[in-house]
């Protein structure tokens, strides 16, 4: 008989372009495969991978208790139609109320914690409700998933959680042949780029402080490309920056690849990460990182080697690695962009993470 496996998301990227091979590896090994999802146009993809799709709708950002009541009965509505045997679900909400709506129903759950976000670092009642909930929903996960170790130690030490349940993954890998190694461009100005939400949280204020310091001292032989969307109030002060010709931006894309491959190296001084995608992608193209000491972030890089990391929250901390890398030569540049493949191969490479994932889950669901 077919095992059907439900998979819980709160937004069609999450399962589409970080799980996709996760989807396909499934489906492979003859399980059926249902996915939970807010709908969009693009879920159509995921569908097309041979699995179906459940609209659900899931207010990421919304702390109304009447909406989350909803989420949560929603879900019991579902495990009661769609009878899975296993439930994987991905980020906080599906986390908290698929975790309690699997446990009124008694199936085999795996949670993803795939990072703890602002409300654990930023204390105050908002993290005790979160751990509160977490607590609540994970009790009966037969794993947690985490993407650094890091993220797993805080959960365990604070009780949310049983060490037994932890499974530390490398991220979420990195498709090595989607994300493939390219020569950097033999350009005379040394290029960076930023890839991500535009906000506080991702080292913006700190980015902007070394970018304007840089410029001073090298002008026209740097160049800092933005690729992202705005997450907090920060439009006014980007438009300026490029019309002083400090940066360019080019709003949110699609398809990332072509500005990691214009590049020499990406910036990402984060504050905290679960584990950040865009450092493996463009690591697996050969580029250069330079991001946070963090956990989430300081995996993707081998110090001095295939990049630098800075203290977080310090603009001339970030400058120092800027000005560091501005100054090595091309060939070193280069060399160190194909110790950041090489990095990628032995370490997050998306099959190995999607094979010990399918592994943890069938030696545990009993």
């Amino acid at each position: 008989m077919t095992k059907k496996i439900l998979i819980l998301a709160n937004y069609f990227g999450t399962v589409y372009k970080f799980r996709r091979e996760l989807v396909e590896e499934l489906i492979d090994r003859g399980y059926e495969v249902v996915v939970s999802v807010p709908y969009r146009e693009e879920v159509e993809k995921i569908r097309a991978l041979g699995a179906k799709i459940i609209e659900t709708e899931v207010d990421r950002k919304s702390v109304n208790p009447v909406k989350d009541l909803k989420l949560y009965f929603n879900y019991r509505k579902i495990l009661k139609q769609e009878k899975p045997d296993i439930v994987i679900s991905y980020t906080i909400k599906p986390n908290v109320y698929g975790g309690l709506a699997c446990r009124a129903y008694k199936v085999p759950f795996f949670a993803n914690v795939t990072g703890l976000g602002s409300a654990y670092y930023n204390g105050g009642w908002v993290r005790k409700v979160v751990s509160i909930l977490y607590t609540l929903g994970l009790k009966k996960a037969k794993a947690v998933f985490f993407e650094n170790i890091g993220n797993a130690e805080t959960l365990i030490n604070d009780g949310t959680i049983k060490k037994q349940q932890a499974v530390v993954m490398n991220g979420a890998g990195v498709n090595l042949e989607q994300f493939e190694f390219c020569e950097m461009p033999d350009d005379k100005v040394t290029k960076f780029v930023f890839i991500g939400r535009i906000m506080q949280e991702k080292g913006i204020d700190e980015l902007f402080y070394a970018i304007k310091k840089i410029k001073q001292e090298y002008k026209n032989k740097v160049e800092f490309g933005f690729v992202g969307w705005f997450e907090d109030n920060y439009e006014d002060t980007v438009r300026q920056l490029e019309k002083d010709n400090y940066i360019k931006f080019y709003g949110y894309q699609d398809d990332v690849i072509p500005f990691i491959k214009e590049s020499h190296c990406l910036i990402l001084p984060s504050y905290h990460e679960g584990m950040a995608n865009v450092l493996l992608e463009a690591a697996s193209m050969g580029r250069v990182l330079i991001t946070s000491d963090i956990h989430g972030c300081k995996e993707a890089v081998v110090e001095g080697e295939n990049g630098f990391t800075c203290r977080v929250k310090d603009g001339d901390d970030l400058y120092d690695k800027i000005k560091r890398f501005v100054e090595l030569g091309f060939d070193e540049k280069k060399s160190m962009g194909a110790r950041s493949r090489a990095h990628m191969e032995d370490v997050f490479d998306k099959r190995k993470v999607v094979e010990m994932t399918v592994e943890e889950i069938e030696n545990r669901e009993g």
